[in-house]
């Protein structure tokens, strides 16, 4: 579990970051942070990996206190991803995977062998190992920056846009990705975006910021989308302009489904159903000890990462 209490993070010339910041994270869910430039955002996600330091206030993994940590250490024990995926341009693709395990002290064929099956992990040929960056697609770029995030088996992987620099089609491929990787590993997720249909799409937990950190809303996508909170997050979220009011208009084709304005947002692949939102609201994510499964057993998830 990863809680903000009483952040605040203000900067040398006077600007004021994150005024005052408030938020628990739940282990093995993926939570998304999204609002406009400047909120705050990929700020609140870097004091985690001390990356920054909050002025005043705490960041805690399972109850420690990071600032009580190395900032080496810890960044070792936590995944990190980023946009245009941060890969060494001179050290091929398997080599990137492996920097983080060969730091840690992992032999060097260890490492390799680690990486390799990380590749299988996130979808990406090991064809493509002793290649290097620039000889990848900007997809496949990523899948390598996602692999080299997971190389160490942390608790908690830090994703601060990721996806933003690829076209919509290989970011839907790479979002869906995500998805199932969550799904069989089960870590804490951390995600920063722009985008608040990527944020619906991926987060269990969403947290809509306004400038200075201030949260406007956070809950599941379910909740918002229910029931915003106020006017600012209407907008943000689209159903002020009828972006989210979606209708079922017969056609002669069949049912389509329609936007607040008429246009064409989707079909329906079976009956409509009304569907009751706070019972499908995803629930976190149980720790094997929680589940009662020995770690070590079949489906027990690895261990790795976090602050021991």
């Amino acid at each position: 579990m990863i809680e903000f209490r009483s952040v605040r993070k203000t900067y040398p010339d006077g600007t004021t970051a994150v005024e005052q910041f408030d938020l628990v994270i739940p282990s093995r869910t993926t939570t998304v942070f999204v609002g406009s430039s400047g909120c705050g955002k990929t700020t609140l996600l870097r004091m985690i990996n001390r990356m920054v330091d909050p002025t005043s206030g705490a960041v805690e993994i399972d109850g420690s206190d990071v600032a009580g940590v190395n900032p080496v250490e810890l960044r070792r024990r936590i995944g990190y991803v980023m946009q245009n995926s941060g890969l060494l341009p001179h050290r091929k693709v398997v080599d990137n995977i492996a920097t983080v395990p060969l730091l840690t002290g992992v032999s060097r064929a260890d490492a390799r062998k680690r990486a390799l099956e990380l590749m299988d992990t996130v979808g990406l040929d090991r064809a493509f190992a002793d290649r290097y960056p620039s000889q990848l697609s900007g997809g496949q770029q990523q899948r390598v920056g996602v692999a080299r995030g997971l190389a160490v088996d942390p608790n908690i992987l830090l994703m601060d846009e990721p996806f933003g620099a690829v076209d919509p089609l290989v970011r839907s491929d790479l979002q869906d990705e995500l998805i199932r990787l969550q799904r069989e590993l089960g870590k804490t997720v951390v995600f920063v975006t722009h985008d608040i249909d990527e944020a619906f799409k991926l987060g269990d937990q969403v947290v809509i910021l306004k400038k200075g950190g201030e949260v406007a809303q956070q809950g599941t996508p379910a909740q918002i989308l229910a029931e915003p909170a106020d006017d600012f997050v209407a907008n943000f979220i689209g159903a002020a302009r009828g972006r989210r009011a979606l209708r079922v208009e017969q056609t002669p084709a069949g049912p389509v489904v329609v936007d607040g304005e008429g246009r064409a947002a989707g079909v329906l692949t079976g009956p409509a159903q009304v569907v009751d939102a706070a019972a499908a609201v995803p629930q976190p994510r149980l720790g094997a000890a929680e589940a009662g499964v020995p770690h070590g057993a079949p489906g027990a998830p690895a261990q790795g990462g976090g602050i021991r």
